[in-house]
């Protein structure tokens, strides 16, 4: 079985319960404007370049045989003095990379950690995602997810996987739609799922300013999640103005749609009335 990655991190340790490797999916349904990993949305390999240190040798032109169109062949890659180059974007087989994300499981293992399958979105590419869980066990496996899959899909992977990671961004669904591109049906209907499940769950909310951090949104979503018995804690993750840094990279423009300047609002007590762990990363 084959898939597309983009990175492959090493001792992570925000990402699920002690030390572990993380591995980003390439490829996401959802267009979330404040979205960092802009070459993670994409399901196709991409050339990215820091124009900023560029010397203007234009080596990269003389061997470039797709002047009209980038099709990411990398020839322009190896070319560059200053190595500001490179593909985002790996096709890989479950086997291989399964072999690469258990080296050193010792560690892993040892510090009550394990692996992270994150993205993009991992249940994107759902048969390329099962393949590598089955021959990741029985090391410690969390995926990050928004939950936007196919219910059918989404309950294999919370059937699957020790840990399950769920980003939850609105309670809205117009507002939903408007700064991601797609409405929150499908994805409170597989978070309910996941509150009933026995598998044990973090909520991670990304904290974008005038979007999503009103009290308002913190306690529906709290409501929504009250009552989960493998809850372990809440992430609020405050946005970062270093969100639209590789987006000239791609050639493209980082126009988020709200004011990247504005300190976000922190309501931790939504969470902790109802006794939810809740961290501030």
């Amino acid at each position: 079985m084959k898939g597309i990655i983009f990175n492959i991190e090493e001792f992570a340790v925000h990402d699920g319960p002690g030390i572990r490797k993380l591995v980003f999916f390439k490829g996401c349904p959802l267009r979330c404007t404040w979205c960092h990993n802009p070459e993670g949305v994409s399901f196709k390999m991409e050339l990215m370049v820091s124009y900023a240190a560029c010397i203007h040798c234009r080596k990269c032109e003389d061997v470039c045989t797709h002047k009209e169109e980038c099709i990411a062949c990398g020839e322009c890659v190896g070319v560059c003095p200053l190595r500001l180059r490179k593909i985002a974007g790996q096709e890989i087989e479950t086997k291989e990379l399964a072999k690469e994300l258990l080296k050193g499981k010792e560690v892993l293992t040892g510090s009550g950690g394990g692996i992270t399958i994150s993205g993009g979105e991992p249940l994107a590419q759902p048969a390329f995602l099962f393949d590598l869980i089955e021959q990741l066990k029985p090391v410690n496996i969390a995926v990050e997810t928004s939950g936007y899959a196919k219910p059918d899909i989404f309950k294999k992977m919370v059937s699957e996987v020790d840990l399950v990671l769920m980003d939850i961004k609105h309670t809205d669904t117009k507002i939903h739609k408007k700064y991601t591109g797609v409405g929150n049906e499908l994805i409170l209907d597989n978070l309910k799922y996941l509150c009933r499940s026995a598998t044990g769950f973090y909520i991670r909310i990304p904290l974008i300013p005038g979007v999503n951090d009103t009290r308002e949104n913190m306690e529906k979503i709290a409501e929504l999640i009250k009552d989960a018995k493998n809850l372990k804690r809440v992430e609020l993750l405050p946005y970062h103005q270093t969100a639209g840094a590789k987006y000239p990279m791609l050639g493209k423009e980082y126009n988020p749609g709200f004011d990247v300047k504005r300190k976000v609002n922190i309501w931790r007590e939504a969470f902790e009335k109802y006794n939810i762990n809740v961290t501030v990363l």
